[in-house]
């Protein structure tokens, strides 16, 4: 199986370098690393579409090489479908990263983004985080990490899936606990509670002023079976998550409006200003 590592961490982080240690022992496994160059965290799904892309190639210390890039996650994942690696990969695998991805979280991380980009591709892929030890969010993450479980636990889910894929548009979404977790869940999404607030930090002479609105430390609704829960009691979360945005429930509420009366409304609410 030919699987693409990335990250958003960087190409440098112990993160990454702890699963690429773990997925490279796995028989069968072709094992290829296209990351980004330094920290893009919380970049989401952002892409780079004015500039050409640097790429260098990186040796690490067991002798093994990747793939250095100023791009994003997203970005990283495109190079290896458009062949800088040779063939498409199997398996995009995306993590691991300084800081749980929970709930909410999921949507400004660069490493859900990276293995929501395989998935709209046709390629199934997994997203994992390690809490740090202090329990904070990706983009505010402390320094320390015990990597190895998480690094253990993603190469086991590797090696099963080769036998056992996943549902086509579906991706894993793993979040381990700081300690050694005491199980494994299979969780929901949970609801964050971001304690963002407005604090000024400079202001000039000309008026200008700089805010801080990110980074205050949030906290989360404590519900059964979500993976914000699951994490919380010391257990692995392990969330399927999907790309499709459209509210099925709200569709037949919604066809029901008569929207051709809204159109001719608009025609007649703009003809004035186009006399």
């Amino acid at each position: 199986m030919r699987v693409l590592l990335t990250n958003d961490d960087g190409i440098q982080a112990k993160g990454l370098q702890a699963l690429r240690r773990a997925l490279s022992e796995l028989p069968g496994v072709e094992l290829n690393l296209i990351a980004p160059d330094s920290n893009r965290s919380a970049t989401a799904r952002s892409i780079t579409t004015r500039s050409p892309l640097w790429v260098e190639e990186v040796t690490f210390g067991d002798g093994s090489t990747g793939f250095a890039t100023d791009g994003t996650p997203v970005d990283c994942v495109r190079f290896s479908e458009l062949g800088l690696i040779g063939e498409r990969p199997e398996l995009i695998v995306s993590g691991i990263n300084h800081g749980s991805n929970l709930g909410d979280d999921i949507t400004y991380s660069g490493t859900v983004a990276a293995a929501l980009e395989g998935i709209v591709l046709g390629i199934p892929a997994i997203a994992i985080s390690q809490q740090s030890g202090r329990g904070e969010m990706g983009f505010r993450a402390g320094r320390e990490f015990d990597f190895s479980p998480g690094a253990a636990l993603c190469a086991e889910i590797v090696s099963r899936l080769a036998d056992d894929p996943l549902p086509a548009g579906t991706l894993l979404n793993i979040n381990c606990p700081f300690e050694d977790p005491t199980g494994v869940e299979v969780t929901t999404l949970g609801k964050r509670l971001y304690n963002d607030e407005l604090k000024l930090v400079e202001e000039d002479d000309g008026g200008r002023r700089r805010y801080q609105i990110y980074g205050f430390e949030p906290s989360f609704e404590d519900e059964e079976g979500t993976d914000l829960a699951a994490v919380a009691r010391g257990r692995v979360a392990i969330t399927p998550v999907h790309f499709d945005l459209t509210d099925r429930s709200g569709l037949d509420e919604l066809r029901a409006w008569d929207f051709d009366a809204l159109l001719d409304s608009s025609r007649e609410r703009r003809a004035p200003a186009s006399r």
